[in-house]
Protein backbone atom coordinates (compact mmCIF):
# COMPACT_ATOMS: atom_id res chain seq x y z
CA UNK A 1 0.00 0.00 0.00
CA UNK A 2 1.32 3.41 -0.90
CA UNK A 3 2.47 5.69 1.89
CA UNK A 4 -0.16 8.33 1.10
CA UNK A 5 -2.97 5.80 1.52
CA UNK A 6 -1.59 4.69 4.87
CA UNK A 7 -1.79 8.33 5.87
CA UNK A 8 -5.41 8.42 4.64
CA UNK A 9 -6.28 5.50 6.92
CA UNK A 10 -4.71 7.36 9.87
CA UNK A 11 -6.70 10.49 8.96
CA UNK A 12 -9.99 8.58 8.80
CA UNK A 13 -9.27 6.97 12.18
CA UNK A 14 -8.41 10.33 13.75
CA UNK A 15 -11.62 11.83 12.37
CA UNK A 16 -13.55 8.88 13.82
CA UNK A 17 -12.02 9.53 17.25
CA UNK A 18 -13.04 13.18 16.99
CA UNK A 19 -16.59 12.20 16.04
CA UNK A 20 -16.96 9.82 18.99
CA UNK A 21 -17.42 12.66 21.44
CA UNK A 22 -20.34 13.94 19.36
CA UNK A 23 -22.18 10.70 20.00
CA UNK A 24 -21.81 10.90 23.80
CA UNK A 25 -24.42 13.24 25.25
CA UNK A 26 -23.47 15.53 28.16
CA UNK A 27 -19.88 14.22 28.45
CA UNK A 28 -18.98 14.85 24.79
CA UNK A 29 -18.17 18.58 25.12
CA UNK A 30 -15.81 17.86 28.01
CA UNK A 31 -14.02 15.24 25.94
CA UNK A 32 -13.65 17.85 23.17
CA UNK A 33 -11.75 20.13 25.55
CA UNK A 34 -9.17 17.38 25.98
CA UNK A 35 -9.19 16.12 22.38
CA UNK A 36 -8.95 19.52 20.61
CA UNK A 37 -5.32 20.34 21.58
CA UNK A 38 -4.26 16.72 21.02
CA UNK A 39 -5.83 16.69 17.54
CA UNK A 40 -4.25 20.06 16.72
CA UNK A 41 -0.82 18.77 17.71
CA UNK A 42 -1.24 15.63 15.61
CA UNK A 43 -2.42 17.72 12.66
CA UNK A 44 0.65 19.96 12.93
CA UNK A 45 3.01 16.98 12.92
CA UNK A 46 1.11 15.12 10.20
CA UNK A 47 0.94 17.92 7.64
CA UNK A 48 4.32 19.56 8.14
CA UNK A 49 5.62 22.72 9.67
CA UNK A 50 4.41 25.19 7.04
CA UNK A 51 0.93 23.78 6.35
CA UNK A 52 0.63 22.41 9.89
CA UNK A 53 0.36 25.93 11.29
CA UNK A 54 -2.94 26.32 9.49
CA UNK A 55 -4.23 22.76 9.77
CA UNK A 56 -3.63 22.66 13.51
CA UNK A 57 -5.50 25.92 14.07
CA UNK A 58 -8.45 24.80 11.94
CA UNK A 59 -8.48 21.37 13.58
CA UNK A 60 -8.44 22.91 17.05
CA UNK A 61 -11.34 25.24 16.25
CA UNK A 62 -13.31 22.44 14.59
CA UNK A 63 -12.88 20.12 17.56
CA UNK A 64 -13.55 22.69 20.28
CA UNK A 65 -16.72 24.17 18.75
CA UNK A 66 -19.94 22.32 19.50
CA UNK A 67 -21.66 20.36 16.70
CA UNK A 68 -18.68 20.56 14.33
CA UNK A 69 -17.24 17.17 15.27
CA UNK A 70 -18.87 15.62 12.22
CA UNK A 71 -16.51 17.53 9.90
CA UNK A 72 -13.71 15.15 8.85
CA UNK A 73 -10.93 17.75 8.96
CA UNK A 74 -7.99 15.31 8.85
CA UNK A 75 -9.44 13.57 5.78
CA UNK A 76 -10.18 16.89 4.09
CA UNK A 77 -6.59 18.05 4.66
CA UNK A 78 -5.27 14.73 3.31
CA UNK A 79 -7.42 15.14 0.20
CA UNK A 80 -6.22 18.71 -0.38
CA UNK A 81 -2.52 18.27 0.38
CA UNK A 82 -1.71 14.64 -0.36
CA UNK A 83 -4.21 13.60 -3.03
CA UNK A 84 -4.65 16.84 -4.99
CA UNK A 85 -1.15 18.07 -4.06
CA UNK A 86 -2.41 21.62 -3.56
CA UNK A 87 0.13 23.77 -1.76
CA UNK A 88 2.96 21.31 -2.27
CA UNK A 89 6.33 22.88 -1.63
CA UNK A 90 8.57 22.87 -4.65
CA UNK A 91 12.17 21.85 -4.33
CA UNK A 92 14.41 24.36 -6.01
CA UNK A 93 18.11 23.78 -6.28
CA UNK A 94 20.34 26.75 -5.81
CA UNK A 95 22.10 27.36 -9.11
CA UNK A 96 25.32 29.25 -9.13
CA UNK A 97 26.23 30.90 -12.37
CA UNK A 98 29.71 32.06 -13.03
CA UNK A 99 30.19 35.05 -15.26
Amino acid sequence: MQNKYKKLIKCVLLDAVGMLSFSIPVIGPFIDVIWAPIAASISYKMFGEKRGKYTSLITFIEEILPATDVIPSFTIFWFIFDFLKIGKEKNYQNKVTLI
